[in-house]
């Protein structure tokens, strides 16, 4: 198979002292994260309620609901329990002004323990996918199993469009929009996609005020346009200083370019007991091509004979 183009560009980066390293693992100050939880309506034997479960993370600009269909078929199909989790500055979850996957990772590890999960599955997306990768490596303990969703363990150049939804956002909050459409209509000139207009407006809400139906985002602008530059960095650049050796799974679209296919052999330095699933779709193929992906995660997670 020919390798495919690569639409994030690779970053050479010095590699990691272990003292730096160490400095990877440093604490910040997490924030407790919403979730919403679907439990299968017959848990499978063994797997009862919170043992065994999923945790679901969505990429830049999502939330939790953007994973309620696949959550619920994944708990059905499963009989695990699976929490869609708001990673900060996202959704209903707490803005903080440090926006880096060692902070995600934190608040998840936290997430994790307050609510005694017990060798919990991450799937992550996206810039959650690098989020679950950047736990699995800094506390293994914590978890069973890893799968990531079309991101890999490699610094990248983020594609310039994410700078350009930011500046269209921003336009839409000092317009002081009342409508969706209003909105829509503003973020044409950005983006002429409608779906991932769609996407982005999912954001939109109207705070609690009596005297205004002005929208406003749930993620915050600034924080998030102030961290672009970095999010397509991986905390983590030396595998021979860190490992994940518990199973995982890699699962690219066959159209994205996120996981390019010299970046193979840098997931099985991290991740040695890795598998990978190409999937008929782009970058984001869990509304893609559900079908597929739900098959390759029921079949990674189903108990090998």
């Amino acid at each position: 198979m020919a390798p495919r183009a690569t639409a994030l560009r690779l970053v050479a980066k010095r590699t990691l002292t272990p003292s730096l390293c160490q400095t990877m693992k440093m604490r910040y100050s997490t924030v407790p994260l919403a979730y919403d939880l679907h439990e299968p309506a017959k848990p499978s034997v063994g797997n009862p309620n919170k043992n065994s479960p999923i945790v679901f993370m969505h990429g830049l600009f999502g939330s939790k609901k953007n994973n309620r269909t696949i959550s619920k078929v994944l708990a059905r199909d499963l009989g695990r329990s699976v929490y869609a989790i708001d990673l900060r500055n996202h959704g209903d979850s707490p803005h903080d002004p440090h926006h880096n996957y060692t902070a995600m990772a934190a608040d998840v590890g936290d997430f994790i323990k307050q609510h005694d999960l017990k060798d919990p599955c991450l799937i992550g997306h996206s810039m959650g996918a690098k989020a679950a990768m950047t736990l699995s490596l800094t506390s293994p303990a914590l978890i069973s199993s890893l799968i990531s969703v079309d991101n890999a363990p490699v610094d990248a150049r983020l594609e310039s469009d994410f700078a350009r939804y930011i500046r269209g956002m921003k336009e839409i909050e000092s317009s002081e929009v009342t409508k969706q459409s209003q909105a829509d209509s503003i973020l044409q000139s950005y983006e002429p996609s409608v779906t991932i207009r769609q996407f982005l407006l999912g954001n939109l809400h109207r705070p609690r005020h009596p005297e205004s139906q002005v929208q406003k985002f749930k993620v915050p602008l600034s924080i998030i346009g102030k961290a672009l530059d970095h999010l397509g960095d991986f905390p983590f650049k030396d595998p021979r200083e860190v490992r994940f050796e518990k199973p995982a799974l890699f699962v690219r679209g066959t159209k994205s370019k996120y996981v390019p296919d010299e970046v193979i052999p840098l997931i099985g330095q991290f991740f040695p007991r890795f598998e990978l699933v190409d999937v008929e779709a782009g970058h984001w193929l869990i509304s893609e091509n559900p079908e597929a992906f739900r098959r390759a995660v029921v079949e990674f997670l189903s108990p090998k004979e």
